[in-house]
């Protein structure tokens, strides 16, 4: 992800020092493409950076949301709670957003878990 002050710096470079594309590319370490890109974007353009997960009507829920995911995750598959069940849960206890932003959030959830489970077990057999 490139900066403020970096785009600063290769600005400058490239306007007003005169330095080529390959001399920039060598001292700041960055690709001819990703500095062709922004020497060529107007000057008020900044570089987009990903927004931070912001307060919803979800949010208040997330605690029992996780507890319950987490809970659901020692049942067998057949005995889980559906995204449908979990709604109603919430609902009863004042959730008053959308459907979708639950199931986004338990998406969200899930992926996350699914990554800390992977694990590598190295093959070792016995020469001959």
């Amino acid at each position: 992800m490139i900066s403020m002050e970096m785009l600063g710096k290769i600005r400058r470079m490239y306007f007003r020092d005169k330095l080529s594309l390959h001399q920039i590319a060598k001292r700041t370490g960055l690709s001819r493409n990703t500095i062709r890109k922004w020497v060529r974007a107007p000057e008020a353009t900044q570089p987009a950076y990903p927004r931070c997960a912001a307060f919803n009507k979800l949010s208040p829920f997330h605690q029992t949301l996780e507890q319950a995911l987490k809970a659901d995750s020692f049942r067998a598959k057949h005995n889980r709670r559906s995204a449908k069940a979990l709604f109603e849960q919430i609902k009863a206890e004042g959730y008053d957003g959308g459907y979708s932003q639950l199931t986004a959030f338990i998406r969200a959830w899930r992926g996350e878990q699914g990554k800390s489970l992977r694990a590598f077990v190295p093959l070792t057999f016995a020469l001959g």
